[in-house]
């Protein structure tokens, strides 16, 4: 790659003092986006830069900012006074600025609300601007495929394929391509998602309720084709009695999800069981009475969440934001004050789970040893916590009492940024996957995706709804609904199975 491209291209996107070190770190060497692809072992260099929480002399300014509650991070190489800026910004969220068509500047945010503007903004966010959904064409032809590694190659060169006709028509350098295991696994991942349905439907609700399914963040809409083509085959009684909902954020794939199923083969008879409601789960305010199955397969992991470090000498929890100044830049800060809804978080999960987890301080005896040691950090390395998941739970309760849950998404993902519990940020550039190590980056040009701890998960799940729910492997759940012999290669390798060892799967029971 020339490096002269490389380096327009990265100033353009890494334009923050918070990026700059990025420059430096080299391409993903293969072809195939990483996004979602569970199982795929991109071998990227770990050259993360790790940033400390250095602390300023405080000056008078400073003193009365932490008199509010209020700290802001401070890296080695900036030497930018933000103390103004801090007091006198304003906090806004996504939604204060989802009517505008530019990044913001001068203002402030909490981390949570950046990530969901970075995604979800109608005019710039990644879900609804940049991201495009690989579709490999015909399905694959699993059991004249001789091994895993011969479906990698043949991935590749569909890929290749995809990306060539995509730029006969309009040419993108940055176009951000991922895959779902819905497209990848057609229509054999849609049509377990459908016997388990059909399964737990007929056990529990027939004759006396409707099958309802709704589906959140549908991509192309290829799972709901799959699911109805099924059940039309499998049990006509069942099909005439299914109603399939998506609801999807983003306007550019609700309009995707209509062509396709305008351009299904069996789009005649589809049409009429299926409504796509173009709106966020998170502004949802109509009562649903009736059973419903509710579908949340890869979204977890783009739901926003929250930064929280801790105070290594009193456990004191702070949380994170970012401040945009005028000319775009970033800046890390944090305040001692927790919002309701990090707070309330934090309370829940202490009183839910039923397992000791996992927090950045460590136990006791490290902290102290920990504080007596020279030139050490007074603070932790950030946690990130998934608030907007508990409103999810919060509005499944509210409005969809009588709903089941089925999601499945990550729970472990390689080259994270720091911290725990921390996302993979990464960008697309010719064809190549570039990771960075902040969050803190151009907005709408990287994807921002978390693991998700399933046990902790869980239990909160089960406290705000009431539901007893279960958790296992994505191996197990297709061991026990796929049709396994439909994905095997020739070797006897499966790689619906093998590419998502780092999957699990909730459902309510």
């Amino acid at each position: 790659m020339d490096s002269g491209t490389l380096t327009r291209l990265l100033r353009q996107l890494f334009q923050h003092p918070a990026c700059q070190s990025v420059k430096s770190r080299p391409l993903s060497s293969s072809s195939c986006p990483s996004r979602r692809g569970y199982g795929l072992d991109l071998k990227v260099p770990s050259r993360q830069q790790r940033r400390s929480f250095l602390t300023r002399k405080a000056s008078s300014k400073q003193k009365s900012l932490e008199e509010n509650g209020m700290l802001w991070t401070k890296r080695g190489d900036d030497t930018r006074d933000i103390e103004e800026e801090l007091r006198t910004y304003p906090l806004v969220t996504a939604n204060d600025l989802c009517n505008r068509r530019e990044r913001p500047k001068e203002l402030k945010m909490l981390t949570r609300e950046f990530i969901d503007d970075s995604l979800y903004n109608p005019h710039y966010g990644y879900f609804s601007k940049h991201a495009t959904i690989f579709s490999p064409g015909e399905p694959f032809e699993f059991n004249n495929i001789e091994d895993g590694p011969a479906f990698y190659r043949l991935l590749g060169e569909r890929y290749t394929q995809f990306e060539d006709q995509l730029d006969a028509v309009k040419p993108d350098d940055t176009r951000q391509l991922w895959h779902t295991p819905t497209e990848l696994f057609r229509p054999y991942y849609g049509e377990a998602i459908a016997r388990y349905l059909i399964s737990n439907y007929k056990l529990t609700l027939y004759p006396y309720h409707d099958l309802i399914i709704y589906e959140m963040g549908a991509g192309n809409g290829t799972l709901m084709l799959n699911i109805l083509d099924f059940i039309r085959d499998i049990d006509q009684d069942v099909y005439h009695r299914t109603k399939f909902k998506i609801i999807e954020i983003s306007p550019s794939l609700a309009k995707l999800q209509r062509m396709s199923l305008r351009n299904s083969m069996n789009a005649g008879g589809h049409i009429g069981h299926v409504e796509i409601i173009n709106s966020s789960i998170f502004d949802w305010d109509t009562y649903v009475h009736s059973p419903c199955f509710f579908l949340a397969l890869e979204v977890f992991d783009n739901f926003g969440h929250d930064a929280i470090r801790y105070d290594y000498k009193t456990g004191l929890p702070q949380q994170g934001g970012v401040l945009i100044d005028s000319s775009g830049e970033f800046c890390e800060f944090y305040s001692l004050h927790l919002d309701p809804l990090a707070s309330r978080f934090l309370r829940v999960r202490q009183a839910a789970t039923r397992e000791p987890f996992k927090t950045p301080l460590g136990p006791r005896w490290m902290r102290g040893l920990r504080s007596a040691m020279p030139f050490q950090s007074a603070y932790t390395l950030p946690e990130y916590i998934p608030t907007r998941l508990m409103q999810f739970f919060d509005i499944l309760h509210t409005f969809f009492p009588a709903h089941r849950l089925l999601a499945s998404d990550f729970n472990h993902l390689p080259d994270a940024v720091p911290g725990l519990n921390a996302p993979v940020v990464q960008t697309r550039y010719r064809r190549r996957t570039v990771p960075v190590s902040t969050l803190f980056v151009h907005q709408g040009y990287f994807d921002i995706f978390f693991p998700t701890n399933f046990n902790v998960i869980e239990d909160i799940y089960r406290a705000i709804t009431g539901k007893l729910s279960a958790v296992v492997s994505h191996q197990e759940f297709m061991g026990r609904w796929a049709y396994l012999e439909d994905t095997e290669t020739r070797s006897g390798e499966n790689p619906l199975l093998t590419w998502y060892k780092n999957a699990s799967v909730l459902s309510t029971v």
